[in-house]
Protein backbone atom coordinates (compact mmCIF):
# COMPACT_ATOMS: atom_id res chain seq x y z
CA UNK A 1 0.00 0.00 0.00
CA UNK A 2 0.78 3.69 -0.41
CA UNK A 3 2.32 4.01 3.19
CA UNK A 4 4.33 1.47 3.00
CA UNK A 5 6.04 2.25 -0.59
CA UNK A 6 6.50 5.90 1.12
CA UNK A 7 8.25 4.75 4.28
CA UNK A 8 11.24 2.74 1.98
CA UNK A 9 11.17 5.88 -0.39
CA UNK A 10 14.04 7.97 -0.48
CA UNK A 11 13.88 11.22 1.72
CA UNK A 12 13.76 14.41 -0.51
CA UNK A 13 17.33 15.20 -1.35
CA UNK A 14 18.70 11.94 -1.20
CA UNK A 15 20.65 9.88 -3.50
CA UNK A 16 18.34 7.33 -4.89
CA UNK A 17 18.22 3.95 -3.52
CA UNK A 18 18.37 1.28 -5.77
CA UNK A 19 16.63 -1.01 -2.91
CA UNK A 20 13.36 0.44 -3.39
CA UNK A 21 10.69 -1.30 -5.46
CA UNK A 22 7.27 -0.95 -6.06
CA UNK A 23 6.27 -4.34 -5.60
CA UNK A 24 7.36 -6.11 -2.26
CA UNK A 25 5.18 -9.82 -2.31
CA UNK A 26 4.16 -8.57 0.78
CA UNK A 27 0.74 -8.94 -0.26
CA UNK A 28 0.54 -12.11 -2.39
CA UNK A 29 -1.06 -13.94 0.10
CA UNK A 30 -4.20 -11.88 0.39
CA UNK A 31 -2.88 -9.69 3.42
CA UNK A 32 -1.53 -6.12 3.96
CA UNK A 33 0.09 -4.26 6.48
CA UNK A 34 -1.79 -0.77 7.68
CA UNK A 35 0.42 2.13 8.99
CA UNK A 36 0.42 0.88 12.44
CA UNK A 37 2.21 -2.64 11.11
CA UNK A 38 -1.15 -4.44 11.65
CA UNK A 39 -1.83 -7.47 9.00
CA UNK A 40 -5.02 -7.41 7.80
CA UNK A 41 -6.81 -9.61 4.85
CA UNK A 42 -7.12 -7.30 1.89
CA UNK A 43 -10.96 -8.28 2.29
CA UNK A 44 -11.15 -6.17 5.63
CA UNK A 45 -13.30 -2.89 5.51
CA UNK A 46 -10.59 -1.07 6.32
CA UNK A 47 -9.01 -2.06 2.46
CA UNK A 48 -12.23 -1.51 1.01
CA UNK A 49 -12.71 1.91 2.01
CA UNK A 50 -9.17 2.58 1.77
CA UNK A 51 -10.26 1.64 -1.92
CA UNK A 52 -12.74 3.30 -2.87
CA UNK A 53 -11.40 6.74 -1.87
CA UNK A 54 -8.54 5.49 -3.60
CA UNK A 55 -11.05 5.13 -6.68
CA UNK A 56 -12.82 8.37 -6.14
CA UNK A 57 -9.31 10.15 -6.08
CA UNK A 58 -8.69 8.33 -9.81
CA UNK A 59 -12.22 9.64 -11.30
CA UNK A 60 -11.49 12.45 -10.23
CA UNK A 61 -8.08 13.11 -12.18
CA UNK A 62 -9.87 11.55 -15.22
CA UNK A 63 -12.69 14.72 -14.86
CA UNK A 64 -9.90 17.24 -14.14
CA UNK A 65 -8.60 16.07 -17.96
CA UNK A 66 -11.64 16.91 -19.29
CA UNK A 67 -12.30 20.31 -17.88
CA UNK A 68 -11.72 23.38 -19.88
CA UNK A 69 -11.71 27.18 -20.19
CA UNK A 70 -13.62 28.78 -17.29
CA UNK A 71 -12.83 25.71 -15.44
CA UNK A 72 -9.68 26.54 -14.20
CA UNK A 73 -10.03 27.09 -10.95
CA UNK A 74 -12.10 23.67 -10.44
CA UNK A 75 -9.10 21.79 -11.34
CA UNK A 76 -6.78 23.22 -8.98
CA UNK A 77 -9.98 22.64 -6.62
CA UNK A 78 -9.59 18.73 -7.97
CA UNK A 79 -6.51 18.47 -7.17
CA UNK A 80 -6.28 19.51 -3.67
CA UNK A 81 -9.51 17.20 -3.30
CA UNK A 82 -6.81 14.58 -4.06
CA UNK A 83 -4.35 15.46 -1.77
CA UNK A 84 -6.55 15.36 0.85
CA UNK A 85 -7.54 12.24 -0.16
CA UNK A 86 -4.58 10.69 0.45
CA UNK A 87 -4.53 12.26 3.72
CA UNK A 88 -8.22 10.23 4.50
CA UNK A 89 -6.00 7.21 3.61
CA UNK A 90 -3.39 7.74 5.85
CA UNK A 91 -6.21 8.32 8.85
CA UNK A 92 -7.91 5.25 7.04
CA UNK A 93 -4.62 3.10 7.30
CA UNK A 94 -4.48 4.01 11.36
CA UNK A 95 -7.20 2.14 13.01
CA UNK A 96 -7.58 4.03 16.67
CA UNK A 97 -8.80 0.88 18.08
CA UNK A 98 -5.87 -0.97 17.57
CA UNK A 99 -3.25 1.91 17.41
CA UNK A 100 -1.08 1.97 20.61
CA UNK A 101 1.66 4.48 19.11
CA UNK A 102 0.41 8.01 20.22
CA UNK A 103 2.58 9.58 17.29
CA UNK A 104 0.69 7.75 15.24
CA UNK A 105 -2.72 7.97 16.74
CA UNK A 106 -1.83 11.85 16.47
CA UNK A 107 -1.45 11.52 12.80
CA UNK A 108 -5.05 9.94 12.48
CA UNK A 109 -6.69 12.68 12.61
CA UNK A 110 -8.42 15.10 9.63
CA UNK A 111 -9.16 18.91 10.03
CA UNK A 112 -12.92 19.61 10.31
CA UNK A 113 -11.60 23.01 8.47
CA UNK A 114 -11.39 21.19 5.06
CA UNK A 115 -15.32 20.51 5.24
CA UNK A 116 -15.72 24.31 5.71
CA UNK A 117 -13.44 24.84 2.57
CA UNK A 118 -16.02 22.73 1.00
CA UNK A 119 -18.82 24.39 2.06
CA UNK A 120 -17.13 27.90 0.92
CA UNK A 121 -16.77 26.52 -2.58
CA UNK A 122 -20.18 25.19 -2.63
CA UNK A 123 -21.77 28.67 -1.80
CA UNK A 124 -18.98 29.92 -4.16
CA UNK A 125 -20.50 28.26 -6.98
CA UNK A 126 -24.10 28.34 -6.00
CA UNK A 127 -24.60 31.66 -6.60
CA UNK A 128 -23.84 31.80 -9.96
CA UNK A 129 -26.03 28.65 -11.13
CA UNK A 130 -29.84 29.05 -11.45
CA UNK A 131 -32.14 27.57 -8.85
CA UNK A 132 -32.55 23.95 -9.00
CA UNK A 133 -36.40 23.12 -9.32
CA UNK A 134 -36.17 19.80 -10.83
CA UNK A 135 -33.78 16.43 -10.57
CA UNK A 136 -31.12 16.78 -12.74
CA UNK A 137 -29.77 14.25 -14.84
CA UNK A 138 -26.19 13.75 -15.46
CA UNK A 139 -25.26 15.70 -18.18
CA UNK A 140 -23.82 19.08 -19.24
CA UNK A 141 -20.53 17.83 -21.14
CA UNK A 142 -17.84 15.37 -20.49
CA UNK A 143 -16.33 16.93 -17.48
CA UNK A 144 -19.97 17.82 -15.76
CA UNK A 145 -21.20 14.18 -16.45
CA UNK A 146 -17.27 12.75 -14.88
CA UNK A 147 -17.81 14.59 -12.01
CA UNK A 148 -21.37 13.56 -11.47
CA UNK A 149 -19.86 9.79 -11.55
CA UNK A 150 -17.16 10.75 -9.51
CA UNK A 151 -19.78 11.80 -7.21
CA UNK A 152 -21.81 8.49 -7.21
CA UNK A 153 -18.22 6.89 -6.11
CA UNK A 154 -17.54 9.31 -3.52
CA UNK A 155 -20.65 8.29 -1.90
CA UNK A 156 -19.67 4.34 -1.92
CA UNK A 157 -16.50 5.60 -0.07
CA UNK A 158 -18.31 7.05 3.02
CA UNK A 159 -20.63 4.17 2.86
CA UNK A 160 -17.15 2.44 2.97
CA UNK A 161 -15.96 4.42 5.83
CA UNK A 162 -19.36 5.06 8.19
CA UNK A 163 -18.94 1.07 9.41
CA UNK A 164 -14.93 2.25 10.39
CA UNK A 165 -16.73 5.51 11.82
CA UNK A 166 -18.93 3.77 13.80
CA UNK A 167 -16.34 1.03 14.73
CA UNK A 168 -14.60 4.22 16.62
CA UNK A 169 -11.51 3.19 13.98
CA UNK A 170 -11.70 6.10 12.03
CA UNK A 171 -12.79 10.00 12.73
CA UNK A 172 -16.17 11.03 12.49
CA UNK A 173 -14.39 14.09 10.63
CA UNK A 174 -13.82 11.90 7.69
CA UNK A 175 -17.27 11.14 7.01
CA UNK A 176 -18.42 14.12 7.43
CA UNK A 177 -16.40 15.23 4.67
CA UNK A 178 -16.85 12.91 2.55
CA UNK A 179 -20.33 13.72 2.63
CA UNK A 180 -19.93 16.95 1.96
CA UNK A 181 -17.49 15.99 -1.01
CA UNK A 182 -20.14 14.74 -2.75
CA UNK A 183 -22.32 17.60 -2.43
CA UNK A 184 -19.34 19.61 -3.81
CA UNK A 185 -18.84 17.37 -6.60
CA UNK A 186 -22.81 17.92 -7.64
CA UNK A 187 -22.64 21.77 -7.63
CA UNK A 188 -19.27 21.73 -9.70
CA UNK A 189 -20.78 18.80 -12.21
CA UNK A 190 -23.58 21.50 -12.51
CA UNK A 191 -20.99 24.81 -12.81
CA UNK A 192 -18.57 22.88 -15.22
CA UNK A 193 -22.00 22.35 -17.70
CA UNK A 194 -22.43 26.15 -16.87
CA UNK A 195 -19.35 27.05 -17.47
CA UNK A 196 -18.92 25.46 -20.46
CA UNK A 197 -22.10 26.66 -21.92
CA UNK A 198 -23.62 22.72 -22.18
CA UNK A 199 -27.20 22.35 -21.47
CA UNK A 200 -28.44 20.14 -18.37
CA UNK A 201 -30.81 17.44 -19.14
CA UNK A 202 -33.98 17.52 -16.14
CA UNK A 203 -36.19 14.85 -15.08
CA UNK A 204 -39.23 15.09 -17.21
CA UNK A 205 -42.16 12.39 -17.04
CA UNK A 206 -42.48 12.59 -21.01
CA UNK A 207 -40.18 14.37 -23.73
CA UNK A 208 -36.50 16.07 -23.11
CA UNK A 209 -36.56 19.28 -20.30
CA UNK A 210 -33.65 21.51 -20.00
CA UNK A 211 -32.71 23.10 -16.92
CA UNK A 212 -32.86 27.09 -17.72
CA UNK A 213 -30.14 29.19 -17.96
CA UNK A 214 -29.61 32.05 -15.35
CA UNK A 215 -29.76 35.03 -17.01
Amino acid sequence: MLRSILARAPRLGAAPSRGVRIYTRGGDKGKSSLYNGERRSKADAVFCALGDTDELSASLGVAAEFCAGDTALLRSQITWIQCRLLDIGSVIATPLTTTADEQKRKLAAFDRAETARLEGWIDELERELPPLTNFVLYSGGRCSTLLHLARTICRRAERSTTPLVLAGDTPAEVQEYLNRLSDFLFVAARHAAYAEGKPESAYSKGGLFEVPRKS
